[in-house]
């Protein structure tokens, strides 16, 4: 699930390189959805969720899918795909921050060490490029990023306070994948400058089934699968080696240039993000036999 998630940054690149970023999200989610339907009428397992659950599918679907993931592949138009996949490993550290504001998390002088690693983070990542904040786009890109990464966040912290079991994992998946399709494919009619479907090329359609197939679908899918063995901090190491085959192949394929505080950088902000959400036996992975009963 790691290496898939860490290619995704980079399939969000090649796919906005010829798509309008806001088609290559919508097409995404959609392809998700449809993949997903006729496992649901095999298994005869469509059927309507009811308003509640309908609610609860909706905000997290405008939040994580249409919020997040649309504004991170929007923002990676103007930004290159390793610095977005650093930037957005910031995204733990902003989900403590805001859990400790409405009392979910308390504060301890090791989240105080993890932030300021984390802060020291981000320092070595603009030091050479402080120039490049003069350029319209990519400031805008840094800002659309940021929402992606508060809207993750909140969508983060409204799945923990409403606490809600998912029964059928799938049918509410492709509540959720159709509803963020059908949204940024209406974005992407509205705001495209220019819709000329002879210049996609067939790389960048390539990965955007890619993204569907395996970055939304197959991913979900192992995500909760490993809930099911691990516990979830345990899980949560996996997001620290994304961030690092993201970057790598951004070197590798895409020819990004990585420094070496942009390297110091990196170890910083996963040191930070490590530290802040340590817990005691979070490393010992091991198969948890009350999530296989």
């Amino acid at each position: 699930m790691a290496i898939v998630w860490g290619t995704t940054f980079l399939g969000i690149k090649i796919g906005v390189e010829t798509v309008p970023p806001w088609f290559v999200a919508g097409l995404r989610q959609f392809l998700a959805s449809l993949v997903l339907l006729p496992i649901l009428i095999y298994t005869k397992n469509l059927k309507w969720i009811g308003w509640r659950n309908f609610r609860i599918q909706i905000t997290l679907s405008s939040l994580m899918l249409v919020g997040a993931n649309g504004l991170t592949t929007v923002a990676e138009e103007n930004l290159t795909s390793s610095l977005t996949s650093l930037i957005s490993a910031l995204s733990p550290i902003f989900i403590f921050v805001a859990s400790m504001a409405i009392g979910m998390e308390k504060f301890t002088y090791r989240t105080m060490a993890g932030l300021l690693m984390g802060f020291f983070g981000v320092l070595f990542i603009f030091w050479d490029g402080i120039n490049d904040l003069m350029n319209p786009s990519y400031r805008l890109g840094l800002l659309i990023l940021i929402i992606a990464i508060m809207s993750w966040g909140l969508g983060t912290i409204y799945t923990k306070k409403i606490n809600v079991k998912n029964n059928n994992l799938f049918l509410n998946l492709f509540y959720q994948f159709a509803f963020a399709g059908i949204i940024q494919l209406i974005f992407a009619f509205s705001f495209s400058e220019t819709i000329d479907i002879s210049a996609w090329s067939v790389k960048s359609i390539s990965a955007i089934i890619y993204l569907a197939v395996f970055g939304s679908v197959l991913a979900f899918f192992s995500y909760h699968y490993l809930l099911r063995t691990l516990l979830p901090t345990q899980v949560s190491i996996l997001s620290y080696v994304n961030t690092i085959i993201s970057i790598f192949l951004s070197w590798l394929i895409l020819g990004e240039t990585i420094s070496t505080k942009f390297i110091i950088a990196t170890a910083c902000i996963i040191s930070g993000v490590f530290i802040i959400n340590y817990k005691p036996g979070m490393l010992k992975f091991r198969l948890m036999q009350k999530y296989l009963k």
